[in-house]
């Protein structure tokens, strides 16, 4: 009956954890930052409409040809020399930025790197009239946070983290811009140093309400903006043990009822648009949340029924998700008697014991909301009886006893020091996992 603040699905101390818990947040970061190639992609390809006609009767294609040196600091005297042109000069420049080589050249100008962080050129224009060219700096602003530690602190010294707050501000009606202040500053909140500088100024620059506020989606203009600021929230909530600040704020409440919402959503069907890559950030916020202190009522058995939902519905596309899920719905029901009544009310243990059959963690995070659920007493472990639990864990046990006698885990245990890669951190995970007392 304890709330999690990480999922662990093996021992600690093992070369062999260590490893697989490297593989997984290489794949996780991946598959951010996938998401946030889709997005910017999306978001270009929607930029260049007002140039598309100038584009194509130039003759260079900066996405596709690499910039000469004397290209690159024409680009930049051009931007320099600012005037009614100024948006085009920078879309020019981000699609030029998009080439590798184009890029290196950039870099290696006197003036490129100066010009977009000696000066405040950028910041400036966040409080400027035209939102596209505003929109435009921000995603320049974003791309060029996450690489340099001397970038980001003289972005930092200029006021960045100030001008973000000031833009959201201004802007909060305008969603694309919401959007790219979100994009933004879960870039810079990512750095290393960020709990020593940034996080301090981001909490006392007003910002966060701002962010709290754009976590509910739009249903006209799509989930942009909303994940963006959800992933900006998990960081947050990430780089400190203590968010009472953000509970405060309202993070909580707004998570559960968001999430309440999609929740809805994903039982009548509704699952186009990238709405997993919503509840995903969701999830994390509210289950950090939960161990941070935070409690939600638990005379709202909502939150209960969209986390059975998610469970279910994205078991097979998305199994880490199904997990994430049953790892939110352990830290809300440790503890709590009203929510533990509340899944048996609503009769959801079926669910629960239905996937214990599962692997990939999805069992034991199961295992653990149960447990929850018969630490409360007598009463409530007739109730998970009668439910089935009692068959259902026999069965799994006598896999385990099945696989044991036939020698699998001697099998295991060679794939696990005779073999390469992935296969011997899968062979790792399932001793430790499975069958903790042969992996000691």
């Amino acid at each position: 009956m304890w709330r999690l603040k990480l999922l662990r699905h093996k021992a600690r101390g093992s070369a062999n954890n260590l490893e697989f818990k490297h593989k997984r947040r290489e794949f996780e970061k991946a598959l951010r930052q996938a998401r946030r190639d889709k997005q910017l992609i999306s978001k270009r390809l929607l930029q260049s409409v007002d140039v598309e006609e100038e584009e194509e009767e130039d003759p260079v294609e900066p996405g596709s040809t690499p910039l000469s040196p004397e290209q690159v600091r024409e680009m930049i005297r051009g931007v320099q020399s600012g005037g009614e042109e100024k948006a085009a000069r920078l879309a020019y420049l981000r699609k030029a930025l998009r080439n590798p080589e184009s890029q290196l050249t950039f870099i290696k100008s006197d003036n490129g790197m100066h010009m977009l962080i000696g000066h405040p050129y950028l910041l400036t224009y966040l409080s400027g009239q035209s939102t596209k060219l505003t929109e435009l700096c921000l995603y320049i602003l974003g791309n060029l946070c996450p690489d340099s530690t001397v970038v980001r602190e003289k972005l930092l010294a200029q006021g960045i983290v100030s001008a973000l707050a000031s833009c959201i501000h201004n802007q909060r009606y305008n969603l694309e811009v919401v959007e790219a202040v979100g994009f933004t500053l879960s870039q810079l909140i990512q750095a290393k140093d960020t709990n020593e500088k940034i996080i301090p100024a981001v909490m006392a620059s007003g910002i966060v309400p701002h962010v709290i506020s754009a976590l509910t989606p739009d249903p006209e203009f799509g989930y942009g903006p909303a994940i963006e600021c959800t992933w900006c929230l998990h960081y947050l909530v990430s780089s400190s043990s203590d968010n009472s600040m953000l509970i405060a704020q309202g993070a909580l409440s707004q998570c559960s009822a968001v999430l309440i919402t999609l929740g809805g959503a994903v039982a009548q069907g509704n699952r186009a648009g990238g709405i997993e890559l919503l509840i995903w950030p969701l999830l994390r916020c509210l289950g950090n949340l939960l161990v941070s202190g935070g409690d939600v009522k638990p005379e709202d058995t909502r939150l209960l029924a969209a986390l059975c939902v998610f469970s279910q519905v994205y078991l097979h596309p998305h199994p880490a998700l199904s997990r994430e899920s049953l790892w939110v719905l352990n830290n809300l029901t440790a503890g709590s008697s009203g929510f533990c009544s509340g899944l048996l009310l609503l009769n959801m243990v079926p669910i629960l014991i239905q996937l214990l059959s599962f692997s990939k963690g999805i069992n034991s995070m199961a295992l653990r909301v149960l447990g929850n659920i018969a630490h409360h007493g007598t009463e409530y472990c007739v109730r998970l009886t009668q439910a089935g639990l009692l068959t259902a864990l026999c069965a799994t046990l006598c896999v385990v006893e099945e696989f044991t006698r036939l020698n699998g885990v001697p099998l295991l245990e060679a794939i696990q020091y005779n073999s390469e890669g992935e296969q011997r951190v899968r062979a790792a995970y399932i001793l430790d996992h499975h069958f903790p007392s042969f992996s000691l």
